[in-house]
């Protein structure tokens, strides 16, 4: 099966340009997954509502993305990948203010669904651009670095948002949200001929058209290495959603420590995972056993995860041990993404993209809800039993993907 369309080697100054300024973008996307739980202690007060309430919030938001994400592939396909970025970016801003403005829950929900509604664009926008505007023998890097930037996204998150809250307010913290978008939004504005949207999405909206016309818009569907990387997406995104919504609160609750020191935790399981990431962006590029690079760094994070759930460890032990689960699921993503760009026929990339990730953001929609029903029921342990849990069962898919590829290569040679 053949891939998306070769790039010519360009020059390195402007690969770089391409990939800094997608990076910040997938950056923002990143940073607004997380605009809300870091303001869970504050909203639960605010607004009198569960743990579950609140994990509800972040579900219906990933619901929305996973939904428009699968459909916001066909658009970058058909419209182009840099207006509907910048439409998604801008988006993000209004719904901060929105949320800031919140005086109830049902508002919290609708702008949380706006948000979610933003933030559905990124992957197949971010990778159409990268896949057609990077020369190939950098893509391993290029996504690397997009990986990159997400988390470092997730990791700034906690500490602007907690932080400006814990020194103003709340609602504070959320216009500095929408200030932080709409500044990147500007950036993107004026810079945005170094992505040049000519050549990109002229040749992405002629691509689609003749692909549609050749062998119909749905027919990467009938695929299965698409599938099987859908799947993969949903189950381990499981894992991460539990770390993301309520691995702080679990950590406070189940080892008696100060909830500054369970959010350093947290943020040590981001900054490993951006190390993680650059790591795994040299083992992309010097390897084609993807799946196999992805299923030792998993094993390695589910175990940990469950030795994290019993508590055995002394509590020092534990900001160490978040990194360790952090650095292996960096490491896996740039193989990850690799292994998706083998699964997406010819033309069809923003559509693979979009499809293929929606299967994160539907498995981070139910996650929140899953783990806060066990806090609420007193279960903190179970938190990081289902972390390792799903970790370990994604293996099953992305083993699959990596036999399907295999099996191309053997046909091609």
């Amino acid at each position: 099966m053949s891939t998306a369309p070769a790039t010519p080697l360009r020059p390195l100054r402007r690969d770089a340009q391409v990939i800094s300024l997608v990076g910040l973008a997938h950056g923002t996307s990143h940073f607004f997954h997380l605009s809300l739980a870091p303001l869970f202690p504050w909203l639960k007060d605010a607004f009198a509502v569960s743990y579950a309430e609140l994990g509800l919030l972040m579900s219906v938001f990933f619901i929305v993305s996973g939904v428009g994400q699968a459909l916001a592939g066909f658009v970058v396909d058909r419209f182009g990948a840099l207006p509907v970025l910048l439409g998604g970016i801008a988006l993000l801003g209004l719904s901060a203010l929105g949320l800031a403005a919140s005086q109830n829950y049902a508002m919290l929900m609708v702008f949380s669904a706006v948000t979610g509604l933003g933030n559905s664009v990124f992957h197949p926008a971010d990778f159409t651009l990268l896949n057609r505007r990077v020369s190939v023998p950098r893509l391993g890097h290029a996504f690397s670095v997009h990986g990159l930037a997400g988390t470092l996204g997730w990791a700034i998150a906690p500490l602007f948002l907690a932080g400006i809250a814990t020194f103003s307010s709340w609602r504070v913290a959320l216009v500095g949200a929408a200030i932080l978008a709409f500044t990147v939004l500007a950036i993107l504005m004026v810079l945005r001929s170094l992505l040049d949207p000519r050549e990109v999405d002229g040749a992405v909206a002629e691509s689609a058209r003749k692909k549609a016309a050749a062998a119909g818009a749905l027919g990467f569907m009938k695929v299965p290495a698409v599938w099987m990387c859908f799947a993969f997406f949903f189950i381990s995104s499981i894992s991460f959603g539990g770390i993301q919504s309520f691995a702080a609160t679990a950590l406070r609750e189940l080892y008696d420590i100060p909830l500054a020191y369970a959010t350093a935790c947290i943020t040590s399981y981001m900054l490993a995972t951006a190390g993680g990431i650059v790591a795994g962006g040299f083992l992309a590029a010097r390897t084609q056993q993807h799946d196999k690079v992805i299923a030792i760094a998993f094993s390695i994070a589910a175990a940990i995860s469950v030795l994290v759930a019993s508590a055995i460890p002394p509590a020092a032990a534990v900001i160490v041990l978040l990194g360790v689960i952090g650095f292996g699921s960096g490491v896996a993503g740039p193989s990850r993404d690799l292994l998706v760009r083998a699964a997406a026929p010819k033309n069809a990339t923003g559509r693979v993209y979009g499809v293929v990730y929606s299967g994160l953001d539907i498995g981070l929609a139910g996650a929140p809800l899953m783990f806060g029903m066990l806090m609420d029921a007193h279960h903190p342990g179970w938190v990081f039993i289902g972390i390792g849990a799903f970790q370990a069962l994604s293996l099953v898919a992305v083993l699959g993907v990596g036999e399907q590829a295999e099996k191309r290569r053997t046909q091609t040679a």
